[in-house]
């Protein structure tokens, strides 16, 4: 494995992979995005074969990296310039976005809907991963290739990639394959969570303030909703999520 030494601050690499972790839309333009940290570039190195750069601070240790990966080693003071965490682990890595591939909504799928706050997008996907359940993201879902996703989701999002759709498309999968669609919702009329049968339906979980847009409320062929406590309002989306991917697989 060659490496190569940074000691300019100003160098397109790291000016590169300080904007990658800032900006969407710079993501997207570039087709890569950049993650932080020591396990999470052991997870890109295992699973994920569009890891192409790390940027390492001097005298951390390197997982095992394919021959192809460039590796680069910075100062202690560089790596804190451009690391994102208080307290950096000490390797910044970069990677290609995946491919856009044809989607289709697939029965026992997640449907989230303007899932806004990278660390409950994250959460989501780390449950997701570890219970199988394929996840749909729709319009106003926070990128789940920030580097606050990727971090919160503990890798899930490089070993098992979500799929993106509006929310006409996604409607339009189930109905062409004969999915239920059912939308999580704090109705009188809402189905108990409990005596559902999800395994071979597409829930949607709503956004944090809003809960799901009425556009697809209209569209589902049903409610469902989590029992709890009388004196409460309602449970974070991630948690919401968790409960009903746990039912889904029951």
């Amino acid at each position: 494995m060659n490496e190569s030494i940074i000691t300019s601050r100003h160098n397109p690499l790291l000016v590169h992979v300080k904007k990658l972790q800032s900006s969407r839309s710079y993501r997207k333009k570039c087709g890569e995005f950049a993650a932080d940290g020591t396990k999470l570039l052991e997870e890109a190195a295992k699973w994920y074969p569009g890891l192409h750069t790390v940027i390492a601070q001097e005298g951390v240790a390197l997982c095992a990296l394919p021959e192809r990966v460039r590796v680069v080693r910075v100062s202690e003071s560089i790596m804190r310039d451009i690391s994102l965490m208080d307290s950096p682990q000490g390797a910044l890595f970069i990677c290609k976005l995946p491919e856009e591939k044809e989607a289709e909504v697939v029965p026992g799928s997640l449907l989230l809907d303007g899932i806004q706050d990278p660390g409950n997008l994250g959460t989501i996907l780390r449950t997701a991963d570890a219970l199988d359940v394929p996840v749909v993201l729709m319009e106003g879902c926070a990128d789940a290739y920030s580097a606050k996703t990727v971090r919160a989701s503990m890798g899930a999002v490089l070993r098992t990639q979500p799929c993106m759709m509006t929310r006409h498309a996604a409607v339009d999968s189930c109905r062409k394959q004969k999915i239920l669609l059912l939308a999580t919702a704090m109705s009188a009329d809402a189905l108990d969570l409990r005596k559902a049968s999800l395994a071979a339906a597409a829930v949607v979980i709503g956004s944090e303030g809003q809960g799901v847009s009425r556009e697809l409320l209209a569209q589902a062929d049903g409610t469902i909703i989590i029992p709890m406590n009388e004196r409460c309002e309602s449970l974070n989306a991630a948690v919401a999520a968790s409960i009903v991917m746990w039912q889904m697989k029951r």
